[in-house]
């Protein structure tokens, strides 16, 4: 039998442990994720949304009431938490257990946390393989919820049929970084924690922002914590519309890059590296450049 098959079948199947398993080896480059890879039966109907915004926005509440508004319809649903990567350990510095604890035992929910590798706006190659894996199962619909760390945050257009981008009535400044960039990339935004001050006002500026970019973007307006403004939400979340539909070519063409970047970059030994690095500052005269350009000649 080939080495990837069981991984197949138990994906194909919904098998938490193995569709665990068969993650880690993607997320690794580990054998036989390649071959596993080349072999998926991948289901391009399943709905990718990628979920974003600044800190304290409340993503992950937002994520847990949108998944419990799904699963009371009778939905499978995979999250994948894409978290800042450690740059110690380099390691995901968040844990999938801690933020969606709510959701954690439901057994038609699977979740996962992933490290951002480096990607400024949370987006890595591995991410985009791993949502392959994700579309391979029987979910109905996939959840990618990205560290906000502002117009970096532009990186998940390359992955996600829908980007919803989620604000707080405070979120005053944010409208700059809306203005330069994150109105490229939201098919919707959501003004979250709507029972606070001022958040009435700031739902109608942003609508009036939105309308004068002539797009035709939705502004909801919820209370994630109290489920309130969840259900015209998850019914545009889940609508299909000729837009979404255009973006099929571009995300195919902005994973295939990001893929062969990632592929182009496997030698590249990051530990390796760092440990160049840590003898090289051992000499008076070190300059980066020239450190570099020694080790692309000898790696």
């Amino acid at each position: 039998m080939k080495p990837y098959l069981p991984y197949q079948k138990g994906i194909e199947k919904g098998d938490f442990k193995i569709l665990a398993r068969a993650l880690t080896l993607v997320e690794n480059d580990l054998k036989p994720s390649s071959d596993l890879l080349k072999n998926l039966h991948i289901n391009l109907t399943i709905p990718v949304i990628g979920i974003t915004g600044p800190p304290g926005a409340g993503k992950s509440t937002l994520v847990n009431a949108i998944t419990s508004n799904f699963v009371a319809e009778g939905k499978k649903v995979a999250i994948l938490a894409v978290d800042p990567t450690s740059p110690f350990n380099f390691g995901s510095l968040l844990g999938d257990r801690i933020r969606m604890a709510q959701q954690f035992n439901n057994p038609d929910v699977y979740i996962r946390s992933i490290a951002t590798r480096g990607a400024l706006g949370g987006v890595s190659a591995k991410t985009l393989e791993m949502i392959d894996v994700l579309k391979s199962s029987n979910f109905d619909v996939i959840l990618v919820e990205t560290v906000g760390v502002g117009q970096s945050e532009v990186e998940i257009a390359g992955l996600a049929d829908k980007t919803i981008v989620v604000l707080v009535p405070e979120s005053g400044d944010e409208i700059q970084n809306i203005k330069s960039g994150l109105m490229e990339i939201a098919q919707g935004f959501v003004v979250n924690k709507a029972d606070r001050e001022g958040a009435e006002i700031f739902a109608n500026n942003l609508k009036k922002l939105v309308q004068g970019q002539h797009q035709d973007i939705p502004v909801f307006k919820t209370v994630a914590d109290k489920g309130d403004g969840l259900i015209e939400l998850c019914n545009w979340l889940l609508a299909t519309n000729k837009t979404v539909n255009e973006r099929k070519h571009l995300l195919i063409l902005e994973k295939a890059y990001r893929i062969i970047q990632h592929q182009r970059m496997l030698d590249i030994d990051k530990i390796k590296l760092r440990n160049a690095i840590d003898e090289a500052l051992l000499t008076p005269d070190f300059n980066v450049y020239r450190f570099i350009e020694k080790w692309i000649k000898h790696s």
